[in-house]
């Protein structure tokens, strides 16, 4: 408490001003606030969260819904058949024209006239090219003078060795005369001869002014212009002619593949060929396997073969880059799956097989023997017209409860018996490969 300062001289007392050092009363502390502010915001949260989780979503169920702790997963299903599976072997080949001509001139002279346009089909005999063949003429026509003179010349010779014969049985000449004049006669008949052969030569000198096709075909890019002088000297050809129809494809496949294609061939099958684009979606042409060739390369492992392709849409083009598919068997008797039905494990290859009651899976192990685009082909381990499960198989157990919410439920695509491959019979990226060590499209033993 502060203290009263009296004056000297007994005055009224005045309260003494407080010192600066003098302790102020501290004041009472404000953490009951705090606790208020955290008590609040405490309710808050707790309000809102139990708002949010209290109220259901659309589609959820007592069960928690699709996305509750309890939920029976969803699931699509497909049903198992009996069919066929091709085997391929699949390689890559290069299209090839099934003959390729340069036409080259077989005589000089000025081109006059070019008669195809480029990119044209032509016909085996089409007029191509015309050379100038007028010089040919001129040497047509001193043949045929020279032949015209040897002619006159020898029919002289004749009557005069006619005249020396009856001379020398008649004693006037001698032998030798009579011999000498029979000599100039064969002499005559030699040039008559030779003239002919220059009638002959410049005649064919003329049919080669004129460049006809030698096979039917597509004309490529014309290599030189009318008006320059050719030579049948020359390197480079006055144009390249690719037949189309039929054509053909070199691929190459594994060493380890050639025995079986090598069989079938020497039993004289006729193994059909289907080539496909370059991503080994859409397929071109359909052909036949011609033959293979007679060595096997040493750098690659691999041996060619030569498929043939009618190609009468054209759709195969010269230097083409395409994926063969060569038929070599056909897998009967298997039990066809979707291949997303199939599962892998440390056991090896099993499926989820839907019970007889309809709501729960088990696992069932299977043995794959081939698999070709979206079918797999099952000889051991399920039956046809199982239901086996091919969407949602990440949250399935041995004996999990399923809700089929998918599926047609008549197994692979292809209703037909015979499975020819993927959608449309066409055998995509890895088709014909065989589970085991033993791949490549072989059938299983």
């Amino acid at each position: 408490m502060g203290h009263l300062n009296s004056t000297p001289s007994g005055g009224p007392v005045i309260p003494a001003a407080p010192t600066l050092h003098e302790d102020r009363p501290k004041g009472k502390s404000k953490w009951w606030l705090w606790v208020i502010i955290l008590l609040a915001v405490g309710f808050g949260v707790w309000h809102f969260r139990g708002s949010t989780t209290g109220a259901q979503t659309p589609g959820s169920s007592q069960k928690g819904g699709r996305g509750g702790m309890n939920q029976i997963p969803p699931v699509a299903v497909a049903t198992s058949r009996r069919g066929d599976l091709p085997v391929y072997y699949e390689g890559l080949g290069t299209v090839t024209a099934f003959n390729t001509v340069t036409v080259h001139t077989r005589v000089d002279g000025q081109l006059m006239s070019v008669a195809f346009k480029e990119g044209q089909i032509v016909h085996q005999g089409d007029l191509l090219l015309e050379i100038d063949p007028r010089p040919y003429q001129v040497q047509l026509e001193q043949a045929e003078g020279q032949m015209a003179h040897d002619q006159a010349a020898l029919r002289d010779a004749q009557v005069n060795s006619d005249r020396y014969q009856q001379l020398w049985k008649d004693q006037v000449i001698s032998k030798q005369q009579f011999d000498t004049q029979v000599a100039t006669v064969d002499q005559f008949q030699g040039s008559l001869k030779s003239d002919q052969s220059a009638i002959d030569n410049a005649k064919l000198q003329l049919i080669y002014c004129r460049i006809t096709a030698p096979i039917t075909g597509r004309i490529g890019l014309r290599l030189v212009d009318a008006g320059n002088i050719v030579h049948a000297a020359d390197t480079t050809g006055l144009l390249v002619i690719t037949q189309l129809q039929p054509i053909a494809v070199i691929s190459t496949l594994p060493q380890d593949q050639l025995q079986v294609v090598y069989k079938k061939l020497r039993a004289d099958a006729h193994l059909p060929v289907e080539a496909y684009d370059r991503d080994d979606t859409t397929k071109i042409a359909s052909g036949m396997l011609l033959t293979i060739d007679n060595q096997i390369d040493s750098t690659t492992g691999t041996y060619k073969l030569k498929s043939v392709f009618s190609n009468e849409d054209n759709a195969l083009f010269p230097n083409q880059f395409v994926n063969i598919h060569l038929l070599v068997d056909m897998q009967r008797g298997l039990t066809i799956v979707p291949a997303a039905a199939i599962q892998r494990g440390p056991t090896g290859s099993y499926v989820y097989v839907l019970q007889p009651d309809g709501k729960t899976v088990k696992i069932q192990q299977v043995n794959i023997a081939l698999t070709v685009g979206n079918n797999v082909g099952i000889d051991k381990g399920l039956n046809p017209n199982q239901v086996v499960v091919t969407d949602g198989l990440d949250k399935l157990q041995d004996g999990s409860k399923v809700d089929i919410i998918g599926g047609n439920g008549q197994g692979p695509s292809n209703s037909s018996g015979d499975t020819q491959g993927g959608a449309g019979g066409k055998p995509q990226a890895g088709a014909a490969k065989k589970s085991g060590k033993n791949g490549g499209g072989q059938p299983q033993n």
